[in-house]
């Protein structure tokens, strides 16, 4: 039987806490923990799950594992992971392959675990554990019956991968889903993304210069709070949809090349490769601060910035100061890496209870219905998505109302 890997069991009591304080937060996660529709609707089923392994995360694995099923689960971010937290999972009977700073091949070794263990649903974040399975270990495809992807990055994989014509079993787009981009990606990353900026750097943002590079879903949730807290906004685009959406919003809308000139924090949040790259650092002034919030570290070019530089060095946790050849120092946050996980606890509990909801009703939905879902990118139904939004407005007492026989009829009508 394969035994958990993680850093330090020990660690355990301290982790329980983290989970213990984030249970008391999710309401939506615990109602469908008690339904009785989904008590035990895993029975047997084995569950391999890539996503950053803070508390919220480990809460999830567990009402998967009382849901009946046996739950893998890895890192999908080699800063993300916390070790404490790790533990306590382990100590709960989830099989955890994962520890902070992990290299990358025992990354690659973690996620490999999770396929030992021959998962027949799956739970990914960025599309690491599919292709995992579609290029390196086809022999366990025939065990899948299908999974959920967290991210937008994940989906743009995905559909890729059905757009050649590759992808070997459903998989619900549950990052596309209106609750999890509206709330998850506007609001979560709006706030987490500076909670970990702010606690990293002890900076002041108000007064400064705050260029987001990227105004989709989360890059409409990183202007927003900066705004919030007293920021100059200037957002970057490439599509003129969302550099009109922005002008609309109030935002300054340049280049970034020109933004970089006036820049004090750049967060980019684009899913996109090298989005700020030599001539923006070129540009910028001395001590500006760099985080990205999308997926991967491949956002901001560190070739580059190394190539550009005659001195490294951690100058506080999770900041590398970078002095180019001129004297100006950049500062990197968190190696690149996604910032509010890399260097901080991820997007708030009540914003995940609505994610995690809906993958727990995901991977049910694919449960039941892989046969007829196809080997495609499927969107969460949109019944299933409007219950996860009920269900949190009866966890927390909200009444609203319903339309009349009277207004169904009318609205379904073409005569008025």
């Amino acid at each position: 039987m394969t035994t958990s890997m993680v850093r330090d069991l020990n660690l355990k009591a301290r982790g329980k806490k983290k989970i213990d304080w984030v249970s008391n937060h999710l309401p939506v996660l615990n109602l469908i923990g008690s339904d009785k529709r989904y008590t035990r609707a895993l029975e047997g089923k084995r569950i391999g799950i890539a996503l950053h392994l803070e508390a919220k995360t480990a809460y999830l694995a567990m009402i998967l594992q009382r849901a009946g099923a046996e739950v893998s689960i890895a890192g999908s971010n080699p800063l993300s992971t916390q070790d404490d937290v790790a533990a306590a999972l382990a100590s709960e009977g989830v099989k955890v392959y994962a520890w902070y700073g992990a290299t990358p091949e025992e990354y690659h070794s973690f996620l490999n675990k999770i396929v030992d263990d021959k998962p027949q649903l799956i739970l990914d974040d960025g599309g690491d554990l599919v292709s995992l399975l579609h290029q390196e270990r086809r022999e366990a495809l025939g065990d899948i019956l299908g999974g959920s992807e967290e991210t937008t990055t994940g989906v743009i994989r995905l559909r890729a991968m059905e757009a050649d014509g590759v992808l070997e079993f459903p998989m619900l787009a549950v990052n596309d889903a209106y609750s999890k981009y509206l709330f998850d990606n506007r609001y979560g990353t709006g706030q987490s993304t500076w909670d970990a900026i702010m606690r990293n750097t002890n900076l002041v943002v108000s007064g400064k210069t705050a260029v987001i590079v990227g105004y989709g879903w989360c890059g409409k949730g990183v202007a927003m709070r900066a705004k919030g807290l007293g920021a100059d906004v200037i957002v970057t685009e490439v599509d003129p949809i969302r550099a009109n959406e922005a002008l609309m919003d109030g935002f300054r809308v340049m280049p970034l090349v020109d933004a970089a000139r006036q820049g004090d924090f750049f967060v980019t949040v684009t899913g996109n490769k090298y989005a700020i790259r030599k001539e923006h650092f070129l540009a910028m002034k001395d001590k500006a601060i760099l985080a990205n919030a999308g997926h991967f570290d491949v956002e901001i070019a560190k070739p580059d910035l190394d190539s550009l530089s005659v001195e490294q060095k951690e100058v506080r946790p999770n900041i590398t100061e970078y002095t180019l050849t001129d004297g100006r120092r950049i500062y990197l946050l968190a190696e690149g890496r996604l910032v509010n996980l890399a260097a901080g606890d991820g997007h708030p509990a009540e914003i995940m209870d609505l994610s995690f909801a809906s993958q727990v009703l995901a991977l049910n939905h694919v449960a039941q219905h892989y046969q007829e879902l196809g080997k495609r990118v499927v969107n969460l139904p949109v019944e299933l998505d409007r219950m996860v939004l009920a269900m949190r407005l009866e966890a927390l007492g909200i009444k609203i109302d319903s339309l009349t026989e009277d207004q169904v009829r009318y609205l379904k009508s073409w005569q008025v």
